[in-house]
């Protein structure tokens, strides 16, 4: 017999449940059960809401609710949602003392997946009887096999409430990930997903983190650091972010930026000169390379090698030593009072360096398209436009003229379907700017409602 999915988004109505950080508890946990239960429609799993708007269940009406829609039998899952409270942070799942791990299990792994730690998936018995469950969802579902999940902590002081906020629609993508996996039932991610962002990835049978890798010219550490994954493990459909690619070997055609196994005479060879010309170029006074060392290898470009970008390790006396200065010119060069250095700082190695015009970047390891049009208030087309470019690649030391910020008012009309997120991802914008930009204080929007894009 097929199983069938009553889902219950806890509190509701006159109980708003728990409220912190700009999150409420009945707000959310409805947000993300309706979401789950046309998930669950699409993948073809019966399903049911114990409530679909702002409506009070008390602790007699609830289990009821819940029993009264499929049965009583043990061929029911009720998934109970829930965000927790009291400071601490991850997921949790606590499933009936009838019941096994296995999907708790499940769902735990799957949160790991999509980045979301994992406190602990339990079982708690009621103190006045060991025999039944603490929980009255739990113990009032007789038969059903019933378990709550708590989402995470409102109120913590880790990534909880950012979790929440912004990665809510992963983390209910990833129950029923596990529900179709526990049920039988064959996974096809939402429709659209993939078309969502180019730096967005689904996972699909046979993939590897290795074979994502290596298909994006990333590192496994990359990918797993981006996506907050603590193993190699992964599932059909989980969604994978891809970082911006950043080209670092060259800067551009006149620059070359040193990579291991590096010699001047290798780097002479390849660009057609001497290891004396290489030297004077670069007033070079022995045969010393660094790894991430910058080189002019053009003519046409010597003396424009002013500026270096302190990476981790360096110190004023590594750097100064690197390009032929004493610590002291190079604290002179900028006004430095301390050997104290942050890496990404910008450090003049030229007293002919000018200052670059105010509406100038230059980018850093580690920077994106979105993280730097995010930083100037502006979009990613926007930013491509104003510096010609027609993909999102970046070189560590490239120069983008920033545009200014325009007064035009840009608006979306909500269409079935549409998130926050979706619709924050596709204008390179925040959910909290494009929330803040519309006076909202939840992630809940209308079809038809319109949007003003910050």
């Amino acid at each position: 017999m097929a199983k069938k999915v009553v889902i219950d988004p806890g509190h509701g109505g006159e109980d708003p449940g728990a409220s912190a950080n700009g999150i409420v508890e009945k707000d959310y946990t409805l947000l993300i059960s309706k979401y789950m239960a046309d998930r669950l429609t699409e993948l073809g799993i019966d399903n049911a809401l114990t409530r679909d708007s702002d409506v009070t269940l008390d602790s007699t009406t609830r289990p009821k609710t819940a029993q009264s829609l499929f049965g009583t039998g043990n061929d029911v899952i009720l998934v109970s949602n829930h965000i927790n409270a009291g400071g601490g942070d991850g997921a949790e799942i606590i499933y009936a003392l009838r019941n096994s791990d296995n999907l708790s299990s499940k769902i735990a792994s799957e949160f790991i997946k999509s980045g979301q730690n994992v406190r602990k998936y339990y079982q708690r018995r009621l103190p006045s009887n060991s025999s039944k469950d603490y929980y009255y969802m739990l113990r009032e579902t007789p038969n059903n096999e019933s378990i709550i999940v708590e989402y995470g902590f409102l109120d913590s002081t880790g990534d909880d409430v950012s979790q929440i906020k912004n990665n809510w629609q992963n983390l209910a993508e990833a129950v029923v990930r596990a529900l179709a996996d526990y049920i039988g039932v064959a996974y096809i991610p939402p429709e659209g997903l993939e078309e969502i962002d180019d730096n967005i990835y689904i996972v699909k049978k046979g993939d590897t983190l290795y074979g994502i890798a290596n298909k994006y010219g990333i590192s496994v550490d990359e990918l797993k650091a981006i996506n907050n994954l603590t193993s190699n493990d992964l599932s059909v459909g989980q969604v994978l972010k891809i970082p911006e690619i950043i080209e670092d070997d060259v800067l551009n055609e006149n620059i070359y930026i040193v990579k291991s196994g590096d010699t001047l005479y290798s780097i002479a060879n390849k660009y057609g000169m001497s290891v004396q010309e290489l030297k004077d170029l670069n007033k070079l006074t022995n045969n010393t390379l660094s790894i991430g060392q910058q080189l002019v290898v053009s003519e046409a470009n010597a003396g424009t090698l002013d500026t270096y970008t302190v990476k981790a390790g360096d110190t004023l006396y590594s750097i100064a030593n690197k390009y032929g200065l004493t610590v002291n010119e190079l604290k002179q060069l900028n006004n430095l009072t301390s050997d104290i250095l942050s890496i990404g700082q910008v450090l003049n190695i030229s007293n002919s360096n000018t200052s670059l015009p105010s509406n100038t970047y230059i980018v850093k390891s580690g920077d994106s398209l979105y993280s730097i049009a995010k930083k100037y208030g502006i979009t990613v087309d926007a930013l491509k436009s104003a510096n010609g470019k027609t993909s999102n690649l970046l070189s560590i030391g490239e120069i983008l003229v920033i545009p200014p910020t325009t007064t035009t008012t840009r608006t979306y009309t909500v269409k079935a379907g549409d998130s926050l997120w979706k619709i924050a991802t596709n204008y390179g914008v925040s959910v909290n700017a494009l929330k803040q930009a519309n006076g909202l204080s939840s992630d809940l929007l209308s079809i038809g409602q319109v949007l003003v894009i910050p």
